[in-house]
């Protein structure tokens, strides 16, 4: 059975940090790529960041290039999404999701994710 937990979301002031986690469970991320996606109310979802599968490698939603940062513990079957310098604009519920990584492709695609977490809020606010 396919699962997708997240969790370390909370209330953060602008500039801060949080290490949001998305615990996995029923395949391998050896295959599998992970993204990470949010929303905010009134807007669609969108993505931030995705891994891949074959090597791990990273991509990201220009704006939060050089700030957030994602990373995975294939033994825990772990990924990790680390904020640093948050912005008010960066509240939202924030998601992770997987999709089967034949090829090593970048996706930020909501569509083309299969497995959804619940989702963890994430609110930045003085």
């Amino acid at each position: 059975q396919v699962q997708l937990v997240e969790s370390g979301g909370g209330l953060v002031q602008p500039g801060g940090s949080l290490r949001l986690s998305c615990a996995t469970s029923g395949f391998s991320l050896d295959f599998y790529a992970i993204g990470w996606f949010r929303q905010a109310p009134g807007k669609e979802r969108e993505g931030v960041g995705c891994i891949v599968s074959s090597d791990g490698s990273t991509y990201y939603l220009d704006s939060v290039k050089g700030r957030f940062t994602i990373s995975r513990d294939n033994a825990e079957n772990t990924v990790y999404l680390q904020m640093n310098s948050l912005r008010p604009e960066d509240t939202a519920v924030y998601y992770c999701a997987s999709r089967y990584d034949s090829s090593g492709s970048y996706s930020l695609r909501p569509n083309e994710y299969d497995y959804w977490g619940q989702g963890t809020q994430v609110t930045v606010s003085s």
